[in-house]
Parts: C-alpha cells; sequence; structure tokens
C-alpha cells in the first residue's frame, strides 16, 4: 500500500474511534440534555490542544459474546491537552461505549494518564459517566478499579486531581472520586452511590429516588461528599477551569499569580459597618470576605455543605490564597463535626500545594449537644488542630469577633503557628463568653447582690476589659497587631507578600496519624 492509503486508512480508523457508540447513542446522550465524553473533553480544553492516547485499544474479553464486539477506545476517552496554556491529563468515560462500564482495558487506559500525569507533575482530571465495573469480565474489572484507588493515593498530594460526576456513578466506582480533591456534580443528570434504589428497597425497604439518593443536592448539602453543584455539563466544565486557575500544577510549583486589579471599590465604611456592634446579632461572613479580596474571586468551595464555616479560593493583589472563615448566619459560627471535616481538609489541601491560608475568626465554640458529643465532635475537632499545626504554608489569621475557648486556638491561632495574627477593636479573646464566665465566676456575688441585672452588667463590663479585649492579647503576643476594619485588606497584603519566600522545616518522620 502506496503512503497515501495508509494515512486514508489512519483517518478512517479515526474517525470510527471518534465515533464512539455511534450516532443513535449519541442522539440519546443529547437527547437527556448531556454531551458526549469528546465533547465534554473539547469544551473543557484549550481549543485544539487535545491529544488522545490508546485510540484504538479494544478490550480482550472472550466470555459472554464480548469477542462479538471490539469498539475502538473501549469506554473512555484518555489524554492531555491544555488549560489556560497549562498541560494537564484527563480521561473521559464515554457511556455511548458499552455504557462506560470499567474493563480491564479501560482501566489500563486510565492508569496510563494517572501515571503519566504524576510523573509529569500535571493536574489530573477525571470526567466521570460510567455503568460502573463491567460485569461480563468479573474480578478484571474489580482489579482495575484497585489499580485506580492506588495509583490516586500515590498522586494525593503531588498533583492536584478534580473529579467530576457526569452521569451515573455507582458501586466500586465512587471511590475514585472519593480519593481524589474536589468533586463537581450537575444538578439532575449525575448520581453517585454506594448501593441504588433498588438494592435499597429490597435489602431495607426503604424507598428512595435516585435524585434524593445520590444527586447533587444531598451530596453538596448533606453527606459532603462532593463540593460544588453546577448547572448543567458546560457549566461543570467551566468551573473545573476556573478552580484550576488558583492552583499549581503540582506540589513543586507556586499557585499562579494575575496582574492585581487596577482599580478598586472603596468598601472602608461598609467593612467597618457590616459586623454588628451587639455581639449576638449575627451577620454573613462571606459578603466581608468577598469586600477584602479581589472583586469577583472568591469561590467558595462546599458553599451549602457545614455553611457555618467558609472555604474558598480567591485572590488577593492577584495572589491566590485559601480562605477559612466562621460564618455566625449559621449555628453563630461554631464548629461543629461537619466543618472541622470540612475545614481541616481545606487547609491540608491548601497546605499540599503551596496555597497560603488567610483566616477569619468569629467563633463562639465548638458546638454543645449529646449528639455531637456521642458523634465524636473531640475527635473530629482535633482534624482542625492537626491540620493547622502541621501546616507549613503563610498563615495569616485575623479575629473579627469572637475567639472563644478551644475553637478559638483551633481557628489557625498563633499557637497552632499562624506567622501574623491581627484583630479588629472587636475582638474578644476568652475561655467562653463574658456572661457565661461571669456566671461562673461571681455565681455567690450575683446572688447576694440587691441589683441582681446592675451587678451582672457591671461585673460583664470588668471581665470584657480585663480578658476579653483585645489589647490583652497583643500584651501577651498572642495578636501581632489590632487594625482598624477598613485596613485589614491592606495588612493581609502586606503579610502575604513579606512571608512569600516562608521556608517552614518540620522533624522527618514516615507520616503523622490524622485524627478519624
Amino acid at each position: 500500500m502506496s503512503m497515501e492509503d495508509l494515512v486514508n486508512t489512519l483517518r478512517e480508523k479515526r474517525a470510527e474511534a471518534a465515533a464512539g457508540g455511534g450516532e443513535k447513542r449519541v442522539e440519546k446522550q443529547h437527547a437527556k440534555g448531556v454531551l458526549t465524553a469528546r465533547e465534554r473533553v473539547e469544551k473543557l480544553l484549550d481549543p485544539g490542544t487535545f491529544h488522545e492516547l490508546d485510540a484504538f485499544k479494544v478490550h480482550r474479553s472472550t466470555d459472554f459474546g464480548q469477542e462479538k464486539s471490539h469498539l475502538p477506545g473501549d469506554g473512555a476517552v484518555t489524554g492531555y491537552g491544555e488549560i489556560d496554556g497549562r498541560t494537564v491529563f484527563l480521561y473521559a468515560q464515554d457511556f455511548t461505549v458499552y455504557a462506560g462500564t470499567l474493563s480491564e482495558t479501560v482501566a489500563a487506559k486510565i492508569c496510563k494518564v494517572l501515571d503519566l500525569a504524576t510523573d509529569a507533575g500535571a493536574p489530573i482530571i477525571a470526567l466521570n459517566d460510567s455503568g460502573g465495573a463491567r460485569i461480563q469480565e468479573g474480578s478484571g474489572a474489580l482489579q482495575g478499579y484497585g489499580d485506580i484507588f492506588y495509583r490516586n493515593t500515590q498522586a494525593s498530594g503531588r498533583v492536584p486531581q478534580i473529579a467530576a460526576i457526569m452521569g451515573p456513578c455507582a458501586g466500586g466506582a465512587v471511590y475514585s472520586p472519593a480519593l481524589m480533591d474536589f468533586i463537581f456534580m450537575v444538578d439532575k443528570t449525575s448520581h453517585m452511590f454506594i448501593t441504588g434504589p433498588q438494592v435499597i428497597k429490597t435489602v431495607t425497604g426503604e424507598e428512595v429516588s435516585m435524585d434524593d439518593l445520590g444527586g447533587a443536592k444531598p451530596h453538596c448539602t448533606k453527606s459532603g461528599v462532593a463540593h460544588f453543584t453546577t448547572k448543567n455539563d458546560e457549566d461543570c466544565l467551566l468551573q473545573i477551569r476556573r478552580i484550576l486557575s488558583y492552583l499549581p500544577s503540582n506540589c513543586d510549583e507556586q499557585p499562579p499569580s494575575i496582574d492585581p486589579p487596577t482599580e478598586l471599590e472603596d468598601y472602608s465604611e461598609k467593612i467597618t459597618k457590616h459586623v454588628p456592634d451587639n455581639p449576638r446579632r449575627l451577620y454573613n461572613m462571606v459578603p466581608l470576605v468577598e469586600m477584602i479580596m479581589d472583586p469577583g474571586s472568591v469561590m467558595q468551595v462546599a458553599p451549602k455543605y457545614a455553611p457555618n464555616l467558609m472555604t474558598a479560593f480567591a485572590r488577593i493583589g492577584g495572589r491566590p490564597v485559601g480562605v477559612v472563615g466562621n460564618n455566625p448566619q449559621f449555628y453563630a459560627g461554631c464548629l461543629d463535626i461537619n466543618a472541622s471535616d470540612k475545614g481541616a481538609r481545606f487547609v491540608r489541601f491548601c497546605d499540599a500545594f503551596n496555597v497560603p491560608i488567610v483566616t477569619f475568626v468569629d467563633v463562639p465554640g465548638f458546638l454543645p449537644g449529646i449528639q455531637q458529643e456521642h458523634s465524636g465532635i473531640i475527635r473530629h475537632g482535633a482534624k482542625m488542630l492537626y491540620a493547622y499545626s502541621e501546616a507549613t504554608v503563610p498563615l495569616i489569621t485575623t479575629i473579627i469577633r469572637k475567639a472563644y475557648g478551644g475553637a478559638y486556638i483551633a481557628m489557625g491561632s498563633k499557637h497552632l503557628g499562624a506567622d501574623i495574627e491581627y484583630a479588629w477593636p472587636t475582638a474578644e479573646l476568652a475561655v467562653m463568653g463574658p456572661e457565661g464566665a461571669v456566671n461562673i465566676i461571681f455565681r455567690k456575688d450575683l446572688a447576694g447582690a440587691e441589683d441582681k441585672a446592675a451587678k451582672h452588667a457591671e461585673l460583664v463590663a470588668d471581665y470584657q476589659d480585663r480578658f476579653a479585649s483585645p489589647y490583652v492579647g497583643a500584651a501577651r503576643g498572642y495578636i501581632d497587631e489590632i487594625i482598624e476594619p477598613a485596613e485589614t485588606r491592606e495588612r493581609i497584603l502586606s503579610a502575604l507578600i513579606a512571608l512569600s519566600n516562608t521556608r517552614k522545616r518540620r522533624e522527618p518522620r514516615r507520616h503523622g496519624n490524622v485524627p478519624l
């Protein structure tokens, strides 16, 4: 055959592979309002940058009539490309080919890009849309899952791993996304669960819909398994591109900075008035953070799960940071089990990828209650202590209002390694709130007072001056500087610049033992 004939044959085979499961199955995907695997890859990456690997690979199974069907690519599109000019490796399960099920061959394709990404120091993106393990292959498919889980674990902390659930994801398939750093879900069209509604009904008698069991809403609000809910496939892919803009390609690089904004609205008055004078009144931490950071740069992580603790990526002066902040609008900003888990994992992720952590504190304590105690608030709360204590990135903390008890320590305090700790004049550092403390310490004095209300007010004011004032913490060096609210942005940015070459060293060890 001539070179021309060989090239034409190659082009025909490429077209066959690009066709996936065929026109009818592609139409079925579109009828559901979702994109095909190849369409997702093309929309995610910079135009013209995708390079496919193993496009002609086929399964080797000969059981149950499998030898009669060999579609090129075998249920997954794999390769590499660029996002904003930076290399990423990815795989997209193709539901039009064997329902995107995982065969031994598909697993080998996925493992190849995971290995390449880890060795090259490039992010990994997984677009999941699969019917699960290919039953006809039995243990071969299960072995494939194990091989993928192992590589997810080895890549953890070395390169960012982003998972998108863009269709079904059930059984063993859910554990690869769970081992990755962030999970995106598409509202109404994506589902993930260990066992589906039919199995649950058979085993427990409970009836539940696919959406109520494993849709985006329960996983982003109740279970905490997923971090982002997106409107459709296009929105999901756009949000993946956005989160990568805050992150380095690997643990040895610094996060990518951009040019700082040239024009900033003057939020000085709004910032000063945002926090109520009455410490009992609630407010929303999110708008405050948005006024302090670069305009439009705040991307909340898991905003609907444990909303009493805000976690977000943002930029200040064009520099990426991770933000952690108590939100008094929910549970008065208390740390509970879910908030502790959410905050600790976010802090550890930022630390793994050199993202400085900016913390805003307004915490009255750990959430009290029998359920919290019996569910393990002690061990869960300890995760926050552990995460901040082991962090080596710059830690900049600002106390806005309440900073009480062990929760104050857990929120990136000086005692856990904060490099710079600021406080507003409204800050209160104490074992507990002044009113509660007075009721305990001066119980007898109050009982014998003629005017109990006046005596109580007098003692509370004295306690605040002597113990809860930010000047007490500043006198002991727990607070580096007491600042005006309007100065917060400037102070955080200056500290971030000053600490940009920080190198904290820890004693060598195999690894620590994180509280469960």
